[in-house]
């Protein structure tokens, strides 16, 4: 394992691992746990974790438990044919590429969100009812069902509109309207319902 060396202030936070398990964090100097180092991983805070008495680093071994306790806490991620995909590839050929392999998807899948999430959040700020959602969710919904009922692509928004945290919405028996949609409206309908999509493999993953 390769040694930390003492370091650079501006460098990731560096966590020391005990004999007991302890572990301390040294910029705020108390000790924590691993909740609290997923924690931090969630809010892209860099750290390494060291042991306390070999300074080797030891930050995979210890992200790695971090996913097995949020696992075996049912917080399941990882389908069984993924699992299983991947115990195989050890002692393949192949192994050498899947670590990079897989970091480049990852960072892949997670630049998409933003864009998706981002370009969705641009569009309902820029829009009055938007505004309304940041007020008064409740009326926010209200007014979208208003919109739904005389939309021609009612089901389209509802689709698309359901991982945004809307609600359930029924449909509706009304004429579609014929006025037509916007360039930009179609652009912005053809992202939230990619969006959807995404979210809908995301959901899949969970089950």
């Amino acid at each position: 394992m390769a040694k930390i060396k003492k370091g650079d202030p501006d460098g990731p936070i560096i966590i020391k691992k005990y004999a007991n398990r302890r572990l301390y964090n040294t910029q705020t100097s108390n000790y924590i746990t691993l909740d609290f180092l997923a924690d931090m991983t969630r809010e892209d805070i860099d750290f390494v974790v060291i042991d306390a008495k070999s300074g080797d680093d030891i930050t995979h071994n210890v992200l790695t438990q971090i996913i097995v306790d949020e696992e075996s806490s049912g917080q399941n991620m990882l389908p069984v044919n993924f699992l299983r995909q991947l115990i195989s590839m050890y002692g393949n050929s192949m192994q050498s590429l899947m670590p990079s392999y897989l970091e480049a998807s990852m960072e892949n899948f997670r630049k998409n969100q933003k864009q998706f999430q981002e370009a969705v959040e641009g569009a309902l700020n820029k829009n009055p009812l938007g505004q309304m959602a940041v007020k008064n969710q409740k009326q926010f919904q209200e007014a979208i069902e208003n919109a739904l009922k005389s939309s021609p692509l009612a089901g389209v928004v509802e689709k698309a509109l359901n991982p945004l945290g809307l609600g359930d919405r029924t449909g509706s028996n009304a004429e579609p309207d014929s006025d037509k949609m916007s360039p930009k409206d179609v652009e912005i309908m053809e992202l939230k319902q990619q969006l959807a999509d995404i979210q809908s493999k995301i959901d899949k993953l969970d089950n």
